[in-house]
């Protein structure tokens, strides 16, 4: 069953920005691309790097570790299509940021 998770509110993350939150267990790193917010795992597969701390151009974030790159529409890789980050569902809530976790 999924839970709710609140993230963060909409002023912490204005478009454009980045978050890294603690919710259910897990890091998400969150994204606000022109409005619309996405939730990835916020830990990269490459070496354990911070997804959310990394730099978001349009939808495309770079870990700030060793440049790994994927979209955070979809989760998938740049480089490698069939390598997608595990992506979760959002929603906004009056000024609140929720994410779904398993």
């Amino acid at each position: 069953m999924a839970n709710w998770f609140r993230a963060c509110s909409l002023n912490e993350l204005p478009p454009g920005g980045t978050r890294e939150v603690a919710a259910g267990g897990r890091v998400i790193a969150l994204f606000n691309v022109d409005g619309d917010i996405y939730a990835l795992d916020g830990v990269c597969p490459h070496a354990g790097g911070p997804l959310g701390e990394g730099r978001l151009d349009g939808s495309i974030v770079t870990c700030p570790w060793h440049g790994w790159q994927f979209d955070v529409c979809t989760g998938r890789h740049c480089l490698n299509p069939d390598l997608v980050q595990p992506s979760f569902r959002t929603k906004i809530d009056g000024n609140e940021v929720f994410v779904e976790l398993p």
